[in-house]
């Protein structure tokens, strides 16, 4: 089953999207939360989001959400190191150009559902298009 992971500046948030999108999913579905620092500052991490992936990992990959613009190069840094990580190397990552919350849903329902890493994605991408108000 394809793992996500959610990356956010603020671990109260990371934690929130997680537990939201949990309930959609179900329990048998890998959602990892990686928000804020270690020592719970505001910020990404690049090692900690490269960790969250591992554990996110059952073999199918992984979908990343991300909140902001530096997140996006904390994953993309942390995909970087697994090119080099001899026991992680082949792990299949995307991150998800998608609204985090949304996305997030959106994505783990896919995920439970069994869809692949790319029907994963879809489905978060196409929460960016989803109008809340007519």
């Amino acid at each position: 089953m394809v793992g996500i992971v959610i990356v956010s500046h603020s671990r109260l948030a990371a934690e929130g999207i997680r537990e939201l999108a949990a309930q959609m999913a179900g329990p048998d579905t890998a959602i990892i939360a990686c928000g804020g620092m270690e020592d719970g500052s505001i910020g990404t991490d690049a090692m900690r989001i490269q960790d969250a992936i591992v554990r996110a990992d059952s073999g199918d990959g992984v979908c990343v959400m991300v909140d902001l613009g530096s997140g996006i190069m904390s994953a993309e840094t942390a995909i970087e190191f697994l090119e080099f990580d001899d026991d992680h190397a082949g792990i299949c990552v995307r991150i998800a150009d998608a609204p985090v919350l949304e996305g997030a849903v959106s994505a783990a329902v896919s995920a439970s559902a069994g869809d692949s890493l790319e029907e994963v994605i879809a489905a978060a991408e196409e929460a960016r298009g989803v109008k809340k108000l007519e």
